[in-house]
């Protein structure tokens, strides 16, 4: 993912799935100690709802 992808994808999640600078921080923060895709991370630690979750990879298709 280029950085103005995942510059948009951030904003997607904040803006249109309403995810919280925390919860982001917080997924990222296990990101890093346990590699893996973003948007598993923040449906394993309940961050997202699974329909949240089938729209972010909806979104991640038509990136």
């Amino acid at each position: 993912m280029t950085p103005t992808t995942y510059a948009r994808f951030i904003r997607f999640l904040q803006e249109d799935l309403a995810i919280s600078a925390s919860s982001l921080k917080i997924a990222l923060r296990h990101r890093e100690q346990d590699p893996g895709p973003l948007p598993m991370i923040l449906w394993q630690y309940g961050l997202v709802t699974i329909e949240q979750l089938e729209r972010i990879y909806d979104w991640l298709e038509t990136a």
